[in-house]
């Protein structure tokens, strides 16, 4: 299932106000696709939901448990579904993909578009009591700018400075950009109290934020225990008191797991849906943005040539790590964008089908023979996506040799490999997407500074047009299309959010990409 989000009538001219109601994109449920995501584990059938106390406790084993608890420091990546168990941000993203309010009851843009004002909620205070107003707003978005080793430093390059007017928070832009109420859509600027946020590395240690939940016992890297917290903006509609959120084991355990009321709610690798579905479970998927690419270095030997990028383009056959690593649950792509959202661009489909013919001929024609070109593949650790690509290019004579590094990150982060492999769960705002991977800048991007040419000026565009114009969708697969002339990724194939609970719980809503736990019961048996 998927949908496409869909631009509305242009509005009056004059201020851009958004509200709950206001501003919206439409879209069905965003398609069952892709993923590497974390996620939570219910009280498992046979067990009791509930607490000694009677109150109802979601025992979640997440694949993702953060290694950090700064959101600075750890909210860029998966981990920012269980990192919004405590920190609430400026907007959220809702079942139709849109940005709708969070701590912010609402925001307008000027008539340029290069400011965007956010009025808070009045009367809500972080878990330590300091108050939630556009100080701690302001402070947030210059630790994620400033402090050293945030992780959010790229993604805030629109925003120049942040005005503090009590409850109203002012964000002056370096340049016109209406993709700023997705962009801080719970993943990149989780809110911490500035008081706790002081000492990051306590913060790490003692999370503080304005979220749903409330840390009470912290074991890094193992456990963490949570209760409800009563002064959270929305907690009438948060119905679970307890959170206890584990380091998932191995993959093969999470199935007895849930069925002996260990846990009751996890991610599920698709090797082990079937025997959760035998197991009585509810095994479900989220929709998601989550796609698999091969990193390529243009900036290196034998990459420096286009003939050779093609060659790897031709050779890949997607299909293969669909039919052996999902399942049935999984799908090719060649885009960073599910089929039918907003962003996904049908002229850029199969542009490189699989023809290892056509591959040893570029090959041929760039000077190298069978075996001249020897590849080392870096990544962190075993996986099947490796060995697929070692023996697809093998058969076009490229040699690749699989390395395994634990600390893989470092020089690819430092683009300091030539060749590796990436998995990503997108962002929640669709030109983030697309600067991550394709822009000088992007942390995805292996071969920077490159970039394609014409995708500035394609993504400039993009940002200066409105998410409700009627031009939208177009201008953003404009820019998607620039960005796939990149030599420097080639994406693959597209696995699920793919979750098994106790039948205790119930159904999550389908917000993309995230975990959402507004509304969501738990019974008292599985």
């Amino acid at each position: 299932m998927s949908g496409r989000l869909l631009p509305r009538r242009r509005p009056a001219p004059g201020p851009r106000s958004f509200t709950r109601r206001a501003g919206r994109l439409r879209t069905a449920a965003l398609g069952t696709v892709l993923a590497v995501v974390l996620v939570p584990v219910l009280a498992a059938c046979g067990g009791d939901a509930s607490s000694a106390n009677g109150n109802s406790t979601l025992k979640w084993a997440s694949t993702y448990f953060p290694t950090h608890w700064d959101p600075v420091v750890g909210g860029s990546g998966a981990q920012f579904r269980e990192l919004a168990l405590v920190y609430a941000s400026l907007t959220r993203i809702d079942e139709n993909g849109e940005a709708v309010p969070d701590l912010a009851e609402s925001w307008e843009y000027n008539d340029k578009g290069d400011e965007i004002t956010f009025h808070l909620r009045e009367g809500l205070t972080f878990s330590d009591g300091e108050p939630v107003n556009a100080k701690a707003v302001k402070a947030a978005v210059e630790r994620a700018q400033d402090q050293e080793d945030s992780a959010l430093h790229g993604d805030l390059t629109s925003i120049e400075s942040v005005e503090a007017k009590g409850l109203d928070a002012v964000v002056h832009l370096t340049q016109t950009d209406y993709q700023i109420p997705q962009l801080l859509g719970e993943r990149v600027l989780q809110i911490a109290s500035p008081k706790a946020a002081g000492d990051p590395e306590k913060l790490d240690q003692n999370p503080v934020g304005a979220g749903p939940f409330i840390v009470t016992q912290l074991v890094p890297g193992t456990k963490a225990v949570l209760k409800k917290n009563p002064d959270y903006w929305d907690a009438d509609n948060i119905h679970i008191d307890n959170v206890e959120l584990t380091s998932a084991p191995d993959t093969s355990t999470i199935v007895s797991g849930l069925q002996t009321g260990v846990y009751n709610f996890a991610d599920v690798d698709p090797s082990q849906a079937e025997s959760a579905k035998k197991a009585g479970l509810d095994v479900f998927t989220q929709p998601g943005f989550n796609a698999s690419n091969i990193s390529l270095n243009v900036n290196k030997a034998p990459f420096d040539n286009e003939k050779v990028v093609d060659a790897v383009r031709y050779a890949i056959n997607r299909q293969e790590f669909v039919d052996k690593l999902t399942f049935g649950y999984g799908e090719v792509t060649d885009q960073p964008f599910p089929r039918d959202y907003v962003a996904y661009d049908p002229e850029s489909e199969d542009k490189y089908p699989y023809a290892p013919d056509k591959s040893k001929k570029l090959l041929a024609e760039a000077g190298y023979g069978d075996g001249d070109i020897k590849l080392d593949l870096v990544i962190s650790a075993e996986d099947p996506q490796a060995e697929i690509v070692q023996s697809q290019l093998a058969k076009v004579g490229i040699t690749v040799n699989i390395k395994i590094d634990k600390n893989w990150s470092t020089p690819f982060f430092a683009k300091d490999l030539t060749f590796s492999l990436y998995s990503t769960t997108g962002r929640d705002s669709a030109v983030q997407t697309l600067t991550a991977h394709f822009g000088p800048d992007g942390p995805l991007n292996l071969s920077s500074p490159y970039e394609p040419d014409g995708f500035e000026d394609a993504v400039a565009k993009v940002r200066q047009t409105p998410l409700d114009d009627p031009d939208y969708a177009e201008t953003l697969q404009a820019a998607t299309r620039a960005g796939l002339e990149s030599d420097a990724l080639i994406f693959t194939y597209s696995s699920p959010n793919l979750f098994a609970k106790s039948k205790s719980i119930s159904d999550l809503p389908k917000n993309p990409a995230h975990i959402n736990w507004t509304g969501v019961t738990i019974s008292g048996n599985g």
